[in-house]
């Protein structure tokens, strides 16, 4: 029986949801896997034809925010993994989320852990970050700085925070019920941010294991969409406005 159950939410992405899905069916480590399909958007889907994982597909009548999704999803998770997964990422080798959790054994309090991200080039995306204060935000938007935090060990208490990008993620199920899963007043940009905040708050690390990758096709919606930048800016300023950024920020 798999310990992971993964959640993948399409808006229209059809051939790249597709790929992965490929991809996770032909790895035999992840035979019988539950994978929680999430059509966010209207979209042909068949999953007979990825006979290989134990797919569930969710349709919404209404689209939702990334987060209320991945909550939806998590209601199917009984499993000890619950794998979040962006549509738009292939398996680079065998698949990692085995060995993510050989890692996260060894890391007392393991809440959120990640391979490491890679775009198509192979070269490693900043999808490990620093806290998210006005100077890293200027750093990074003015000053074209993305250079990903290198994560030598588990962010903790007593160890400086970083934050995981919600492309990859895999949450021990029992953290993420235990925190309430991801903020739905997030609709889109920074619930990654969020959850990576009140897991560290509350006592749960985070990991990085750089031995293992996937990769990321990155579609950058915010700097092409003003509604997307308008979501973006929104979310910002709720983090800022939040207890766990000032708890976090402060040290406390």
């Amino acid at each position: 029986m798999s310990v992971f159950t993964f959640s993948i939410v399409s808006h229209g992405h059809g051939a790249l949801l597709h790929a992965l899905l490929s991809d996770l069916d032909a790895e035999p480590t992840l035979a019988g896997a539950p994978v929680i399909v999430t059509l966010n958007t209207p979209e042909d889907f068949d999953a007979t034809r990825w006979p290989h994982l134990a797919i569930t597909v969710l349709r919404n009548a209404v689209p939702k925010g990334f987060g209320a999704n991945h909550n939806a999803a998590f209601g199917e998770c009984r499993t000890h993994w619950f794998v979040i997964l962006n549509p738009d990422l292939r398996l680079v080798g065998a698949e990692p989320f085995t060995a993510l959790a050989s890692t996260a054994a060894a890391v007392p309090g393991l809440g959120a852990i990640s391979p490491q991200i890679v775009n198509i080039e192979g070269q490693a995306e900043d999808a490990v970050r620093a806290n998210l204060t006005p100077w890293s935000l200027v750093r990074r938007r003015l000053l074209g700085d993305r250079t990903p935090v290198d994560p030598d060990k588990p962010a903790s208490t007593g160890a400086p925070f970083y934050w995981l990008a919600g492309m990859c993620v895999m949450f021990d199920a029992a953290a993420y019920r235990a925190i309430g899963g991801f903020d739905e007043r997030f609709f889109l940009y920074g619930e990654d941010y969020d959850i990576s905040a009140r897991l560290y708050a509350a006592g749960h690390a985070l990991a990085v294991d750089r031995r293992v990758a996937v990769c990321h096709d990155a579609r950058r919606d915010s700097h092409r969409s003003f509604k997307h930048l308008r979501w973006h800016l929104g979310s910002i300023l709720r983090i800022w406005a939040s207890p766990v950024f000032w708890r976090i920020t402060l040290g406390r």
